[in-house]
Protein backbone atom coordinates (compact mmCIF):
# COMPACT_ATOMS: atom_id res chain seq x y z
CA UNK A 1 0.00 0.00 0.00
CA UNK A 2 1.32 3.41 -0.83
CA UNK A 3 0.69 6.68 0.98
CA UNK A 4 -2.09 7.84 -1.35
CA UNK A 5 -4.14 4.69 -0.81
CA UNK A 6 -3.73 4.98 2.95
CA UNK A 7 -4.80 8.61 2.86
CA UNK A 8 -7.89 7.81 0.77
CA UNK A 9 -8.88 4.99 3.14
CA UNK A 10 -8.39 7.22 6.16
CA UNK A 11 -10.50 9.97 4.59
CA UNK A 12 -13.24 7.47 3.74
CA UNK A 13 -13.27 6.17 7.32
CA UNK A 14 -13.40 9.72 8.70
CA UNK A 15 -16.30 10.60 6.40
CA UNK A 16 -18.19 7.46 7.42
CA UNK A 17 -17.78 8.11 11.13
CA UNK A 18 -18.58 11.83 10.82
CA UNK A 19 -21.99 11.08 9.34
CA UNK A 20 -23.23 9.41 12.50
CA UNK A 21 -25.63 11.56 14.53
CA UNK A 22 -23.65 11.21 17.77
CA UNK A 23 -20.50 12.74 16.28
CA UNK A 24 -22.20 15.63 14.52
CA UNK A 25 -24.22 16.51 17.60
CA UNK A 26 -21.11 17.43 19.58
CA UNK A 27 -19.44 19.49 16.86
CA UNK A 28 -21.04 22.75 17.94
CA UNK A 29 -18.89 25.73 18.66
CA UNK A 30 -18.11 25.58 22.36
CA UNK A 31 -17.71 28.98 23.99
CA UNK A 32 -16.14 29.73 27.36
CA UNK A 33 -17.10 32.69 29.50
CA UNK A 34 -17.63 34.02 32.99
CA UNK A 35 -21.05 34.13 34.65
CA UNK A 36 -21.94 37.81 35.08
CA UNK A 37 -25.37 37.41 36.69
CA UNK A 38 -27.99 34.85 37.65
CA UNK A 39 -31.15 36.20 36.03
CA UNK A 40 -33.69 33.67 37.21
CA UNK A 41 -34.10 30.03 38.21
CA UNK A 42 -32.83 28.63 34.91
CA UNK A 43 -31.17 31.60 33.21
CA UNK A 44 -27.67 33.00 33.64
CA UNK A 45 -25.87 35.84 31.84
CA UNK A 46 -22.45 34.83 30.53
CA UNK A 47 -19.87 37.36 29.38
CA UNK A 48 -17.64 36.12 26.55
CA UNK A 49 -14.36 37.96 25.96
CA UNK A 50 -12.14 37.58 22.92
CA UNK A 51 -8.82 39.11 21.91
CA UNK A 52 -7.86 38.97 18.21
CA UNK A 53 -4.89 40.39 16.33
CA UNK A 54 -5.96 42.74 13.53
CA UNK A 55 -4.86 41.26 10.17
CA UNK A 56 -3.61 44.56 8.70
CA UNK A 57 -2.52 46.76 11.58
CA UNK A 58 -1.32 44.09 13.97
CA UNK A 59 -3.01 45.70 16.96
CA UNK A 60 -4.90 43.44 19.34
CA UNK A 61 -8.61 44.19 19.32
CA UNK A 62 -10.87 42.88 22.06
CA UNK A 63 -14.61 42.49 22.19
CA UNK A 64 -17.12 41.40 24.79
CA UNK A 65 -20.55 39.89 24.39
CA UNK A 66 -23.12 39.05 27.02
CA UNK A 67 -25.34 36.05 26.29
CA UNK A 68 -28.41 34.69 28.05
CA UNK A 69 -27.78 30.99 28.74
CA UNK A 70 -30.14 28.21 29.82
CA UNK A 71 -28.97 26.55 33.07
CA UNK A 72 -31.35 23.64 33.64
CA UNK A 73 -30.11 22.61 37.09
CA UNK A 74 -28.97 25.97 38.47
CA UNK A 75 -25.38 24.77 38.76
CA UNK A 76 -23.59 28.01 37.84
CA UNK A 77 -22.99 30.89 40.24
CA UNK A 78 -21.69 34.42 39.66
CA UNK A 79 -17.97 34.38 38.82
CA UNK A 80 -17.83 30.76 37.60
CA UNK A 81 -16.14 29.99 34.27
CA UNK A 82 -18.54 27.93 32.16
CA UNK A 83 -18.67 26.16 28.80
CA UNK A 84 -21.74 26.84 26.63
CA UNK A 85 -22.95 25.72 23.21
CA UNK A 86 -25.62 27.03 20.84
CA UNK A 87 -28.98 25.28 20.88
CA UNK A 88 -32.44 25.80 19.51
CA UNK A 89 -33.87 29.15 20.53
CA UNK A 90 -35.62 28.92 23.89
CA UNK A 91 -36.82 32.53 24.09
CA UNK A 92 -36.26 35.90 22.44
CA UNK A 93 -32.73 36.26 23.85
CA UNK A 94 -31.82 32.76 25.00
CA UNK A 95 -30.23 30.53 22.36
CA UNK A 96 -27.36 28.85 24.28
CA UNK A 97 -27.24 26.18 26.94
CA UNK A 98 -24.81 25.36 29.72
CA UNK A 99 -22.58 22.34 29.10
CA UNK A 100 -20.54 22.34 32.31
CA UNK A 101 -18.95 24.52 34.95
CA UNK A 102 -15.26 24.59 34.07
CA UNK A 103 -14.01 26.41 37.17
CA UNK A 104 -15.94 27.58 40.20
CA UNK A 105 -15.39 31.10 41.53
CA UNK A 106 -13.14 31.55 44.51
CA UNK A 107 -15.16 34.45 45.92
CA UNK A 108 -16.57 33.58 49.32
CA UNK A 109 -20.24 34.36 49.67
CA UNK A 110 -21.21 36.18 52.85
Amino acid sequence: MNDQETTVETQAQDAATASTPDDTRHRHRTLFGKVAAVSGEKTISVQIENLVKHPIYGKYVGWRRKLAVHDEHGAAKVGDVVAIIPCTRLSKRKAHRLVRVVRESVIERI
